[in-house]
């Protein structure tokens, strides 16, 4: 038994290892195979990687921010698409695609509906948290103790009409020669001066222009002042600025005295000017009112004492007092650069005392006070209240009418300017957003109402329509440069002083003929005129206007080099006449017709030439003469039927050059015109007239 199992086994072990036998057969190629060692192979650190490899790569799909209320537009640029792809994507869903426009608002499944069908994802954007920054801005102290406050000098503002003697009262008070340094004998800047009386009170005085043009320099002087010196000439009596005047004192409920000035002239009536005063609710002391009225004679320095000692008393009983320490408060009068300090301010100290060094926040420019300047150009090291100083050391230059307040350091004056700054940013912010909203609207209504004619077409329809009007709608649109070179005016503005461009602007504000001239102001600023100017002249074809500034001779050269125009005047009024006529020298020029003679139609034929019919109208000259060099016009009615010239006219047969009143003649014209009996032949001449600007700045 067991020899039988063994044979049995060396049969299978024959049959299973059939290589043996080949291997004693014959030495033929031995047949290889791959081998599969199930068990024995080895794991390879990162086989199942490169085998993923081989497969389905993974798409990244572009994530799109959205977020509720999205208009189509929005959606479009948020998805990098153009209007057409989300309406596409619309496509086959229950909205109804050709009502969509750019500002229709979607709901929110519409939205992930258009991300999803374009192949992306949606996220949620994020809501921006807006902090709100603390105030750094500056304000006035609160009222001090009545027991730190002192008396102070009041501040006196003389005010009224041009050449009524304000500036030559101020001379007489403080023995000087102002007067003799105006330009054309009139104030053209507020000035600011301390005068000491001989009793040994002291009086600031701030003389304003009485030109009509400085209507702001006035409302300012007014509203920095205590008292105000309405002075009236007595020959002259109330005039525009004098009411002006009084306008602006009782709108800052600033008490008033009447000076009534040149009563030494033979013509002087004083009480008439009284009586023209109660017109306007200003009742003087004889006629039973509470306003003093002083006569005098700024000229011969008559009663001048009797001016000062009126305004004492009334400022005794106004009890004025200040602070005279702590930091400074006050405002600014005048402001202009000087080319040895740089920017200068005319100042009013209002509260506590101005030194040097201290540090200062007008508007939008602070300084830290370098120098100090009375009235004489004399250096000094603190002011106080009521006191009219020049300081220096301003980083740039303060609006005039701007408060000053003193900060604690230059830091906190950086931080306030800042903020102001800032400020101001999103408060023009906002009006530029109200005025694109605006012109938004406008613009949607325009495009609604050139879509109203295709509601009846397809989206895509529609558009290539509006396409195809467009294009020739832009390809036929002239320049709009040839349209404006004509009627255009471009300025420069260019001042001494920040009250002076402000005067002119204010002027130009009331410009009211663009229809005739469009004046555009591409630039002002204080200082006198610079290379720059002269650039930003020439870049716009505009002119250059400067007021009581000067141009050196390289400037001039560089202006006439460019053909920049470059008018500098030092009397404003001056000024304005020139640019009126450079105004009208840009108008177009008008073409009268002069009225040579008429002549009526009694007959119509018509005559051969060669083998052509010409009308012929035959006519009687009724008034003045037809003259054949001039021009014609033929009328039936009110209607103007032909203009033009004459082919033939003659008297009889003959060929004429003139038909007189009361002749008759044939004439046709120099194109098909059909004549009726009763029509009127009408010959006159062309004449160019010099077209005038129907802007008036009132003076």
């Amino acid at each position: 038994m067991n020899v039988m199992s063994s044979v049995m086994q060396g049969a299978w072990r024959l049959v299973l290892t059939p290589s043996l036998f080949s291997v004693a057969r014959s030495p033929a190629p031995r047949l290889t195979c791959r081998q599969v060692r199930p068990y024995s192979s080895k794991k390879v650190k990162g086989h199942k990687k490169d085998h993923a490899k081989t497969g389905k790569q993974k798409i990244v799909k572009q994530e799109v921010e959205i977020r509720q209320r999205m208009t189509v537009a929005a959606l479009a640029d948020a998805m990098n698409k153009d209007f057409d792809h989300v309406l596409e994507a619309l496509l086959n869903t229950t909205i109804d695609v050709d009502a969509l426009e750019p500002h229709s608002v979607l709901e929110e499944k519409w939205i992930k509906e258009v991300v999803t069908r374009s192949g992306m994802k949606f996220t949620w954007a994020k809501l921006s948290e807006i902090r709100e920054k603390p105030n750094r801005d500056v304000q006035r102290r609160p009222p001090a103790d009545p027991a730190l406050l002192v008396s102070r000098p009041p501040v006196v503002t003389i005010m009224g009409h041009v050449d009524h003697g304000k500036t030559t009262l101020l001379d007489s008070l403080r023995k000087s020669q102002i007067v003799a340094t105006e330009a054309g004998g009139i104030t053209q800047h507020i000035g600011a001066f301390l005068v000491q009386l001989p009793t040994g009170e002291k009086i600031t005085f701030l003389d304003t222009p009485g030109h009509a043009a400085f209507s702001s320099m006035r409302a300012r002087g007014a509203n920095s002042t205590d008292i105000v010196i309405l002075v009236v000439a007595a020959d002259d009596g109330v005039m525009n600025q004098t009411v002006e005047s009084i306008q602006h004192a009782k709108r800052a409920a600033v008490p008033i005295i009447v000076a009534v000035n040149k009563c030494d002239k033979p013509q002087a009536d004083p009480q008439r000017v009284k009586q023209e005063l109660l017109a306007h609710d200003i009742v003087c002391e004889e006629l039973g009112g509470d306003i003093q009225a002083i006569h005098v004679s700024a000229l011969k320095g008559d009663n001048l004492l009797a001016l000062a000692e009126a305004t004492i008393a009334l400022a005794e009983v106004l009890e004025l007092k200040a602070e005279p320490s702590g930091p400074m408060e006050g405002l600014v009068i005048e402001s202009r650069t000087d080319k040895g300090k740089g920017p200068v301010t005319t100042a009013i100290v209002q509260r506590g005392a101005l030194k040097r060094g201290c540090v200062l926040v007008a508007g939008k420019v602070w300084a830290k006070v370098r120098f100090l300047f009375d009235e004489n150009g004399k250096e000094v090291k603190e002011v106080g209240p009521s006191a009219a100083v020049q300081v220096v050391g301003w980083k740039e230059l303060p609006a005039a009418g701007e408060t000053i307040i003193e900060v604690e350091s230059e830091q906190r004056a950086r931080e306030v300017v800042s903020w102001r700054q800032e400020q101001e940013d999103q408060q023009k912010l906002q009006e530029d957003q109200s005025a694109i909203q605006v012109k938004q609207q406008h613009h949607l209504d325009e495009y609604r109402r050139e879509r109203a004619e295709l509601t009846h077409l397809s989206w895509r329809k529609r558009k290539a329509a509006l396409y195809r009007a467009n294009k020739t709608q832009f390809s036929c649109r002239p320049s709009e440069k040839q349209q404006s070179d004509e009627t255009n005016l471009p300025l420069v503005i260019k001042g001494d002083v920040d009250g002076s461009v402000e005067t002119l602007i204010n002027i130009l504000d009331s410009y009211d003929a663009q229809q005739q001239c469009d004046l555009q102001l591409v630039h002002f600023g204080v200082g006198d005129i610079s290379e720059n100017d002269v650039n930003m002249a020439a870049t716009f074809g505009g002119s250059i206007y400067g007021f009581n500034v000067k141009a050196s001779g390289v400037i001039q050269q560089l202006a006439a080099r460019h053909g920049v125009p470059l008018h500098l005047h030092n009397v404003i009024y001056k000024l304005i006449d020139q640019l009126k006529d450079d105004i009208n020298a840009k108008l177009p020029p008008i073409v009268r017709h002069n009225v040579v003679g008429e002549a009526g139609v009694l007959a119509v034929f018509d005559v051969s030439v060669g083998k052509k019919k010409v009308p012929v109208a035959g006519c009687r000259v009724h008034k003045g003469q037809l003259d054949r060099k001039s021009r014609f016009k033929l009328t039936r009615g009110q209607e103007v039927l032909w203009e033009g010239s004459l082919v033939a006219l003659k008297h009889h047969k003959d060929e004429v050059q003139t038909v007189r009143s009361g002749m008759e003649c044939g004439l046709s014209l120099d194109s098909e015109v059909e004549f009726s009996v009763g029509d009127v032949i009408v010959c006159f001449e062309e004449q160019e007239i010099p077209q005038v600007t129907a802007w008036d700045p009132g003076f």
